[in-house]
């Protein structure tokens, strides 16, 4: 059988050096050593460079800031990575009253929080108001209202943001596509000039922005123009009305690279952004950027071991350590990652399907991959630090694993690793 030959993603954070993998100054095989597998690895140096690609284009020739990154802290919400991004000057999108209370647990700036999700419960929207975010981005007409109810409750007013659905094809994962007529999210294009005229006439209300966010792991540029466009068309006509508008939401979504991938350099693609703002006469405007994936992705490895290597009439199954419950995106998404020895062997390759050890048939990290391994060797899975540890669970009793970061060479364990007793320590058995 042969297999395609996918190249190798850009790594910032890691790199090959004479047949040794490593995260910065410090060999994966050493970490994998001392913390175990499976396990997270970051490095900081890649999250760093990340972030400086995007406030390179927020700031003007003329040292005027243009826009500010509010990272997505769905991509995966540590406190040292939120932490670290805090101290670069990022502020934050949030999806949950959970990811509000991380943010706050780190000593961010409530006004540089934005609440965004399509369905904040009312104790949410409570909690967002009483911290005094930035902004509530709306998602319909019914939350609109929910959001009046709760601010009449509290006495105090609600800074709100309309999502708007803009119907773009952002040409990416139906999973991951959140702007077209057809998904949940947003309010549909036609339909959002009256929910802002019912907005302005609310009387805890007080409208600053609009919003608009297209999709996940979209690696071209002419999408986001598109929805921008639109929603600068319902700018103009906003302030035709009397609604002026503060500061305009472009989310994120930018893609990164697998291997395959092709996405716009970070700077470039955000300076098309800021200048096609700036063309069109609204460079008076605040402009948020929500970058998630293209933060964090490239900057996590997940580590984990050979346990068994499994011949068979159909396929060669190589048997790790590491299973769905750590990565759940192959199996949710069919995604592809980059998997590398992390020492290099001089014994035969073979093509396997590296699968984990739980107990489902879509229990896979990657297909057809040839390597060189042996049982009891390390495997790192790249480009594994946006939604990687953030959507594991304890499906088979399994605990979660530890997370790390690494800061040149020095290795920080920023998550431990659970035991198993931790995962039913809440749980109880009813009384004889």
């Amino acid at each position: 059988m042969t297999t395609k030959v996918i190249p190798l993603p850009d790594l910032a954070g890691f790199s090959e050096r004479d047949g040794y993998w490593y995260a910065e100054e410090i060999p994966l095989a050493d970490l994998a050593k001392e913390f175990g597998t499976p396990l997270y690895v970051y490095s900081k140096k890649a999250l760093t460079e990340a972030y400086q690609a995007y406030d390179r284009a927020c700031v003007d020739s003329a040292g005027k800031r243009r826009a500010r990154v509010h990272y997505a802290m769905k991509a995966n919400s540590n406190l040292a990575i939120i932490d670290c991004f805090k101290k670069l000057g990022a502020g934050f999108d949030l999806v949950s009253g959970g990811e509000l209370a991380r943010a706050l647990t780190v000593g961010a700036d409530p006004k540089s929080l934005v609440f965004a999700g399509v369905g904040k419960s009312a104790n949410e929207i409570t909690q967002a108001l009483q911290a005094g975010v930035k902004c509530i981005n709306v998602e319909s007409i019914a939350e609109l209202r929910q959001i009046n109810r709760v601010a009449t409750k509290l006495q105090c007013r609600a800074p709100i943001s309309l999502r708007v659905n803009p119907d773009v094809d952002a040409q990416t994962h139906p999973y991951i596509s959140t702007g077209l007529k057809d998904n949940k999210f947003g309010i549909a294009y036609h339909e959002v000039l009256n929910a802002y005229r019912e907005a302005a006439l609310l009387s805890q209300i007080d409208v600053v922005g609009i919003d608009c966010h297209i999709g996940s792991q979209i690696t071209t540029t002419a999408p986001y123009l598109d929805a921008l466009d639109k929603v600068l068309e319902l700018v103009a006509q906003l302030k035709k009305e009397g609604i002026e508008i503060h500061h305009l939401d472009l989310g994120g979504g930018l893609g990164i690279s697998y291997g395959e991938d092709h996405p716009p350099d970070i700077t470039e693609f955000t300076n098309t952004l800021l200048n096609r703002v700036a063309d069109r006469g609204f460079g008076h405007l605040d402009v948020v950027l929500e970058p998630g994936r293209s933060l964090v992705g490239n900057a996590g490895v997940l580590l984990t071991q050979v346990e068994y290597l499994k011949p068979g009439a159909e396929k060669n199954f190589c048997i790790v350590d590491a299973a769905m419950t750590e990565l759940m995106r192959p199996a949710l998404y069919e995604a592809y990652h980059a998997i590398v020895p992390v020492e290099t062997r001089t014994v035969k390759s073979t093509t396997y399907d590296i699968v984990g050890p739980v107990c489902e048939s879509g229990d896979w990290l990657g297909r057809d991959r040839t390597l060189a391994i042996e049982e009891g060797d390390l495997l790192a899975i790249l480009s594994a630090g946006a939604y990687g540890f953030v959507m594991a669970s304890n499906y088979n009793t399994r605990p979660k694993p530890a997370e790390i970061m690494v800061d040149g060479k020095n290795a920080f364990v920023i998550r431990a690793r659970e035991n198993i007793t931790d995962l039913f320590v809440s749980e109880s058995i009813l009384p004889s």
